[in-house]
């Protein structure tokens, strides 16, 4: 696509901007084949949702050993463990990192009170994703993330490949154009291990105490009665 890198210095928008996605990935494997080879360093911060799963794979398709990191903030579902745990059998070559936050829960109930989350989930997300996600972001050039368009508002003008102000990296983002309906059909067709929370009703899944069923595909079931829809990660702004 270019001769120099595409930077968060040099950034001046995606140079996917024209893509025609026609093709059965929507564009996400040309985009992801263009990322691995343009960056020595990139990381994929993985959730392990359904999107998780399905970027999973194409990843793997272009990059057999690329880097992937979980932020295991010790309060996750056990599904969410076990399902990590199939996917390292199914995927042997790839890195995944298990990036635990500084404090323990412990620690943290100790400097900030017991179930941080129920008074201060911005805090708690600061604590146990955004800074291990900064620690686990620390010199790589790019990073790849799951987001869809069509998820929530606050997603919805997501592009491929965008300037990320809150990590200062480049945020690939190439599942922008898919619909939840795309990413179970992908999962069904590969015959893909994911969630077993998902067929209980939770199609978003994070940490337990802010995790609740939903009835749409989208993140209503994220931080319920709070107002609150997204952990930090993905705001501070991009263009």
């Amino acid at each position: 696509m270019t001769n120099t890198a595409v930077t968060y210095d040099n950034f001046t928008g995606d140079p996917f901007s024209n893509l025609n996605a026609d093709d059965q990935t929507k564009g996400a494997l040309e985009v992801l084949r263009w990322a691995y080879k343009e960056y020595d360093s990139i990381t994929y911060a993985c959730s392990f949702g359904a999107e998780g799963i399905v970027l999973i794979d194409l990843i793997a398709k272009v990059k057999k050993d690329a880097k992937i990191v979980f932020l295991d903030t010790g309060i996750h579902f056990k599904e969410t463990y076990d399902l990590i745990e199939k996917v390292k059998q199914r995927y042997p070559a790839l890195q995944i990192e298990m990036k635990k936050p500084a404090l323990t829960l412990e620690e943290q109930a100790e400097e900030h009170g017991s179930a941080l989350w129920k008074r201060n989930p911005d805090q708690c997300c600061f604590i146990r994703k955004i800074k291990p996600l900064e620690e686990a972001l620390d010199g790589a050039e790019a990073w790849v993330s799951g987001l869809r368009r069509e998820q929530s508002l606050s997603r919805s003008n997501t592009n491929f490949v965008n300037k990320d102000e809150r990590f200062q990296s480049i945020k690939v983002c190439p599942l922008i154009y898919w619909t939840w309906d795309d990413v179970w059909s992908y999962i069904r067709l590969n015959g893909l291990n994911y969630n077993d929370l998902h067929d209980e009703g939770y199609p978003s899944i994070g940490c337990i105490p802010c995790t609740f069923k939903a009835e749409s595909g989208g993140r209503d079931g994220r931080w319920k009665g709070m107002e609150k829809t997204e952990c930090g990660l993905h705001t501070g702004g991009q263009s």
